[in-house]
């Protein structure tokens, strides 16, 4: 199936109304020029808060569904588009999630909890987040069967294998990922090839196209890199955004090369369930 894949990449302030009416007007944007499915960045609405450990934090927070979710589902019922939005969900008093929804035509689907939780200097998710308790999730959308993990997952072959076992068309990543402003040229290349490269990995592993979408602008002492990109399922870049500025971009993908590479690099054909179980471990002592 050739589908139109469309993304939002864009600076964020701390007004989240205006965050959210200017992704709101791009989402429109990408849905006038033929986007099917459209994925925002991480935490879209919001700065990225969890550069520092602050409790006031809490209180930007949402239920899901909520205010932002009907917003999105308004939009995505009159333009008949598929929306993945990454939110800060207040479950109940004391437990929140870094949560991505999935709406189709207007129709919240249902979410995915990020599970895998980082805790590094200007990331400090643990101080907010629980780790996700529903496990790796597919959505059956009007443009295929997709699967939803969320930047920090993106460093995990377990987490992709696991999303494309149970029958992932494409992989998106929405991630908040950057740059501390004191690092060097050298070592940004590095970390951003790394990022990359981990993704596209996952591409070539499982047979599928994989959209990943990050944040730009300076936040704190951060430079958030940009850089969004899309590659297909042998891993090739179909398009990439630049780091340092805003872009909509729309990408026409077709999910029927799934069975092409897999037909002819037959990485699942020949995959050994049988002498996979040490995988559960934490580490295996010798």
């Amino acid at each position: 199936m050739k589908i139109k894949i469309g993304f939002v990449q864009q600076k964020c302030t701390s007004n989240i109304e205006q965050n959210i009416e200017k992704t709101i007007a791009n989402i429109k944007t990408l849905s006038q020029n033929g986007a099917n499915i459209i994925c925002l960045q991480e935490l879209f609405a919001s700065l990225y808060f969890c550069d520092v450990e602050d409790y006031d934090n809490f209180k930007i927070a949402e239920t899901i569904p909520g205010q932002t979710t009907e917003k999105l589902c308004a939009v995505s019922k009159e333009y008949g588009i598929v929306i993945i939005a990454s939110l800060f969900e207040k479950r109940t008093q004391g437990i929140y999630h870094n949560t991505a929804t999935v709406i189709d035509n207007g129709t919240l689907l249902g979410i995915y909890r990020k599970m895998h939780i980082p805790d590094d200097p200007g990331y400090y998710e643990k101080f907010y987040f629980t780790p996700g308790d529903l496990g790796y999730k597919t959505f059956e959308t009007s443009f295929g069967r997709i699967g939803v993990l969320i930047c920090w997952d993106q460093w995990y072959p377990e987490a992709s294998r696991i999303t494309a076992l149970m029958g992932a068309e494409i992989l998106f990543y929405p991630t908040a990922i950057g740059w501390a402003l004191s690092q060097d040229a050298e070592t940004n290349t590095e970390q951003y090839n790394a990022w990359q490269t981990i993704q596209r990995s996952h591409a070539v592993a499982n047979g599928v196209h994989t959209v990943s979408v990050n944040r730009t602008g300076i936040e704190n002492k951060m430079q958030f890199w940009g850089g969004s990109f899309v590659c297909n399922p042998f891993g090739t870049i179909l398009h990439q955004s630049p780091h340092l500025e805003e872009e909509n971009a729309i990408i026409e993908i077709d999910t029927s090369l799934t069975n092409h590479y897999r037909t002819h690099w037959p990485f699942m054909r020949d995959r050994r369930i049988d002498s996979y179980l040490p995988i559960t471990e934490r580490f295996i002592d010798k």
